[in-house]
């Protein structure tokens, strides 16, 4: 069983908001998943305002997962990436 971190679309209609999900890689989008691990808002801009990104992620859970050889997926791996540069110049 390959596992995967990926995001799974919430919201409404025409206003998104993702789940971070760690789940088999054959499950749908929104299927089921093993663990909800952070949110997504792609409605707010990716700046760290008070140390707080669009992008809300337990980091503890990520590390675990990807200890165990769980693989974000393209998009996140993005989103994760963009994240870290932005805490990193709210930081300076």
């Amino acid at each position: 069983m390959a596992v995967h971190i990926r995001l799974a679309r919430a919201g409404t209609k025409k206003k998104p908001f993702y789940r971070v999900v760690v789940t088999d890689q054959r499950s749908p989008r929104g299927g089921r998943f093993l663990e909800n691990i952070g949110t997504f808002d792609p409605s707010k801009e990716m700046k760290a305002v008070d140390g707080k990104t669009p992008l809300q992620i337990d980091q503890e859970r990520l590390a675990h997962w990807t200890g165990r050889g769980a693989l974000p997926s393209e998009t996140l791996g993005r989103l994760l990436k963009a994240s870290a540069k932005a805490q990193a110049a709210a930081t300076k």
